[in-house]
């Protein structure tokens, strides 16, 4: 198969705008998360990782016109679009598609004018509800893709975009994919997660014994990724590669994963099958540690059960930035990507007591003292729909 290289990334999180300030944020080890600001709700009382911009701040940003009918939602995802494709250097939309993960959409505004619908106000919020309508604003920033696609499977959306995207490229349908999502924060997040009840009153604690629920987050991260040869040949330079990625689904519950973690086990062998290296070749892995009993858990028997006794260093980053949904897996790809290139481990923030079950260690303090070759990025989604990618440097 053609190799896939990444020439291009852009994200926004609560941890800041750009990669040069996530990268700092990480370092520094200082938790992203706090008081909700932007989102209306009465439960102000839950830590959210909200991106610090308002609408208004990223429509001046963006230069869009200040009456343009758009949501939170493909706001964020515009703002991390540009910088991955800026990055990449990509000017030619022959052959280029946009795979895009996202759940909410335009969400934030129906909510907020649901009521004032029936009376026939501000109905032109009523069009941007639509995942794909977010999606499509967020495309035609770079003119006529040859395709706008959105995937929507929860938590693992944005991952299974990167999947979705590779495949196209492999499969002949596309010489390069802009691929990742973009979700904001809403009330139906915020109460729907509460109502589930493994929301945390305070900083979450992945992978701790006395964890008890996520933080939620918001932000939009993309990749740009193209078949290597066709990279070169337009003079991009490669960032790494996307070496291999699984899909799995176990379907076990509608919510919850199996005890025995089984996608989320053959999610990673089957992105070790593809990138054809062994367990022990994985320098780290980004962990999806959202701190719910149910995830850590299982989890934590499904990478026990991949790696056995040579668990590799690993951390959840979801105390930086929240839990950003769908689009999880791409924030997480660019923090995965900029811990590789920099050799760098980031902390598990506010880890304590390992899980009685497992015994597992996460990292707790960043360490700079690593070289990594092969990372692992795991992002798994309600209904058992689980996912792995592992990015690899690029043998000189």
């Amino acid at each position: 198969m053609s190799r896939i290289v990444v020439t291009g990334m852009g994200i926004v999180c609560s941890m800041g705008c750009g990669t040069d300030q996530v990268f700092s944020a990480l370092q520094a080890g200082v938790p992203c998360v706090g008081t909700v600001r932007h989102l209306q709700t009465s439960h102000t009382e839950l830590p959210v990782g909200e991106v610090a911009m308002s609408n208004e701040e990223m429509i001046l940003m963006l230069d869009l016109p200040s009456d343009m009918v758009i949501t939170r939602t493909p706001l964020l995802g515009m703002v991390a679009f540009q910088q991955a494709i800026k990055q990449a250097g990509l000017t030619d939309a022959t052959r280029t598609v946009f795979v895009n993960g996202t759940t909410v959409g335009g969400m934030e505004k129906s909510e907020q004018y649901y009521l004032e619908f029936f009376e026939g106000k501000h109905t032109e919020y009523i069009g941007a509800h639509d995942c794909g309508a977010g999606t499509e604003q967020i495309g035609r920033l770079f003119g006529h893709l040859d395709s706008m696609l959105t995937i929507s499977t929860a938590c693992s959306s944005a991952t299974n975009s990167i999947i979705v995207g590779a495949n196209m490229i492999r499969s002949g349908r596309a010489k390069a994919a802009i691929v990742g999502g973009t979700e904001s924060l809403s009330k139906f997040h915020l109460n729907g997660f509460n109502s589930l009840m493994i929301l945390d009153g305070a900083p979450c604690k992945p992978f701790d014994r006395d964890r008890n629920g996520l933080n939620l987050g918001e932000g939009a991260a993309y990749l740009v990724i193209e078949e290597e040869e066709s990279a070169l040949e337009r003079g991009a330079r490669p960032i790494c590669l996307l070496s291999g990625y699984g899909n799995a689904c176990d379907a076990f519950h509608q919510t919850a994963t199996s005890p025995e973690g089984e996608g989320a086990y053959l999610a990673m062998t089957g992105a070790l099958k593809q990138a054809g290296i062994a367990p022990s070749d994985i320098d780290y892995i980004n962990a999806h540690g959202t701190g719910t009993g149910n995830n850590d858990q299982c989890e934590s028997v499904a990478i026990k059960r991949v790696f056995g006794s040579d668990v590799p260093c690993f951390s959840s980053t979801k105390a930086f930035t929240g839990h950003t949904t769908s689009a999880a897996g791409s924030v997480e790809a660019v923090i995965s990507i900029l811990s590789l290139m920099n050799n760098y481990i980031p902390a598990n923030l506010n880890f304590s007591n390992p899980i009685e079950e497992t015994g597992l260690l996460p990292v707790t303090k960043g360490r700079n003292d690593v070289r990594l070759n092969h990372v692992m990025s795991n992002s798994f989604g309600f209904g058992g729909n689980d996912s792995s990618c592992i990015f690899s440097k690029l043998k000189i």
